[in-house]
């Protein structure tokens, strides 16, 4: 689902919003979240999962072309891990009928 996909659906589920408004609710979520894990701080959306940083000491690293050494600077990253509930509705059975309808592929 990309951005955009986002705020249509949202749009189409609340329709007293206007799409500009539902854009500006889904980039203020957005950057809220960027922000705090900017701060280093841990990010939980109940349910879905948790956003947190992690930190990657510098290493040695190697240049797959060439062969050559070099140094890796330190860096942090974002994380995510699932929540129960995503993990259990991810993991929940596609019905067959559901499966055929959409060509082998589960949804």
């Amino acid at each position: 689902m990309t951005r955009s996909e986002l705020i249509a659906g949202l749009a189409e589920d609340n329709p007293h919003l206007t799409i500009g408004d539902v854009e500006r609710i889904v980039a203020a979520l957005f950057d809220e979240m960027t922000n705090a894990l900017a701060r280093n701080e841990r990010v939980e959306l109940r349910g879905f999962g948790a956003f947190t940083v992690k930190h990657r000491n510098a290493r040695a690293g190697r240049n797959p072309r060439t062969g050559e050494t070099v140094e890796v600077e330190q860096k942090s990253v974002p994380f995510f891990k699932a929540g129960k509930e995503l993990r259990e509705r991810i993991n929940k059975p596609v019905p067959v009928a559901a499966v055929k309808k959409n060509g082998g592929a589960k949804s």
